[in-house]
């Protein structure tokens, strides 16, 4: 009898349920009937404010709650979600420099079906987040991470073991999907451990998997394929899955503080609480497609209806599509100009990965203060244009990047100086990546919908620009190539951000969609 009357009252349930609306960055209206019971009159509108601030002090303050975890805890959850994030972009490029092999051992002769195989893991990369974000928001992210690492572990081995090259594209289609989770889920899980003035150096370690794990791909990749086949690229990307779900299983914890709540109260023994713990339960027609729906079209929504994100996510899907133009163009450019070896072809990846953990290791470092020097300026008050500054400073080094590669390669120069401008890229694109990320968090009030659209316009782009890669260097030489996409660089990366940073504000004051 004692236990019945500590459970809390519906109105206390409901405060509860709507606090949790508060934490969330992708949840939709609330119904009016939380704020009361079935046959009670609503609470009174002081009462009800009331229990709301107490409940919000009592998470604020709460051990369980992710953003008061010991920082020792948080990065270990950083570093299992980052892991995550490292192996199925990885998987992306690996079998790059493999690519003349896999030409001869499947009999392939059109260049376009060969880059195919390489890039149509993107399509599903892209589409991937728009199911999984929503499920990571229903389940939580942990398992969605796992059983997806799981699935993807299965599909390389798929990979491995095609028999024809319909088949190989059929696998690499299905695993981008389930390689899509930790993209799908690990932005969340970063904002769901920290605040916006502390998540500047956590995010760009979690942003050095999607960027640095395509360059160490090539690099395994390129001496795998040429010792003892195109094959055990697939194999060891299968043993990494293996390895970080040894590690994450046992080890990574629940970072979405709704999840959290709902099993506290599903584990303490009161239904009614549980389910009004989980706002995605209590959407219009309280139907898990209905939610779904909502969270697939989305993305598309503010592709379609907001300036910023369109602008900003057109802007990242630039630099994705010309990073991966380079995956499917190096081997024939350091193999027939440069005369490398299969296994050095790989190598070549190296000038972008020093780009971008250079550009990492400024951004951990500086990001947060830049921020907080902007804050302290405005009285102490955020504003999400305040990550712009950095946006605009990477921008300017895209374009000398893609300058200094394409004409040292055109003029044959020694093979270190495109290598050189490979690397200035690579800066640049982290130094781009990680406030786009940062803004698109900060100011829509769906960010993992602003994400998803994001990743969505990248994905389809580092798709379809290694499909006309070789023609295009055909036409205009890898000189005129990269003029013209340095060109597009600086058309899309430096008016727009200005134009941001003083008129963003006034935009965001426009929509429903931001904060």
């Amino acid at each position: 009898m004692a236990a019945q009357d500590q459970r809390p009252s519906t109105a206390a349930s409901a405060a509860t349920s709507l606090t949790h609306v508060h934490d969330l960055h992708d949840v939709g209206p609330i119904p009016q009937d939380l704020t009361q019971g079935e046959g009670e009159s609503a609470v009174p509108e002081d009462k009800k404010e009331e229990a709301l601030e107490n409940v919000e002090d009592d998470w604020q303050h709460d051990p369980i709650n992710p953003r008061n975890w010991s920082s020792k805890k948080k990065w270990l959850m950083v570093f299992l979600v980052s892991f995550y994030t490292f192996v199925s972009p990885l998987a992306s490029s690996v079998m790059a420099p493999g690519l003349p092999k896999i030409a001869i051992h499947y009999g392939i002769t059109n260049e376009t079906i060969v880059a195919m195989t390489l890039s149509v893991f993107l399509i599903s990369f892209a589409l991937g987040p728009l199911l999984l974000a929503p499920l990571s928001e229903m389940y939580g992210r942990t398992w969605v991470l796992h059983i997806s690492n799981l699935v993807f572990l299965g599909l390389n081995l798929g990979c491995a073991f095609s028999p024809t090259t319909n088949s190989l594209i059929a696998f690499r289609f299905l695993s981008g999907f389930a390689g899509a989770a930790p993209i799908a889920c690990g932005g969340g899980s970063i904002s769901d451990m920290y605040s916006e003035r502390e998540r500047a150096s956590a995010m760009a370690v979690y942003n050095m998997g999607p960027l640095i794990g395509p360059v160490i791909g090539p690099i395994i990749g390129g001496y795998v394929a040429e010792t003892i086949g195109f094959r055990y690229v697939f194999i060891i990307v299968a043993c990494l899955c293996a390895f970080v779900a040894a590690l994450a299983i046992p080890l990574l914890q629940e970072t979405y503080a709704p999840v959290i709540r709902l099993r506290l109260a599903k584990k303490a023994g009161d239904p009614e609480k549980a389910a009004k713990q989980h706002p995605h339960l209590l959407q219009e027609h309280r139907s898990k497609l209905h939610v779904l729906w909502l969270n697939v079209s989305r993305p598309f929504i503010l592709l379609g209806t907001s300036f910023i994100c369109f602008i900003l996510s057109a802007y990242m899907a630039l630099m994705y599509g010309i990073y991966y133009l380079m995956f499917s163009t190096f081997p024939e450019l350091f193999t027939d100009v440069y005369h490398f070896n299969l296994g050095s072809t790989g190598l070549a990846y190296i000038g972008l990965g020093v780009g971008f953990l250079l550009s990492t290791i400024l951004g951990a470092r500086w990001s947060d203060p830049i921020y907080g020097w902007f804050c302290a300026r405005n009285g102490g008050v955020q504003k999400p244009e305040y990550r712009i500054p950095a946006l605009i400073f990477g921008s300017l080094w895209v374009p000398i990047g893609l300058f200094w590669y394409g004409w040292s390669a055109q003029a044959r120069l020694h093979w270190m100086m495109p290598i050189v401008g490979t690397g200035i890229f690579g800066f640049g694109l982290m130094a781009t990546f990680l406030p786009i990320q940062l803004y698109l968090v900060d100011a829509f009030t769906y960010a993992a919908s602003a994400i998803a659209a994001a990743s969505v316009f990248r994905s389809m782009l580092g798709f379809a620009f290694p499909l006309f890669g070789s023609q295009m260097y055909a036409a205009l030489g890898v000189g005129g190539g990269n003029s013209l996409l340095a060109g597009l660089a600086i058309i899309l990366g430096i008016p727009a951000p200005i134009f941001i940073y003083f008129y963003g504000e006034k935009i965001r004051a426009r929509s429903s969609l931001t904060r």
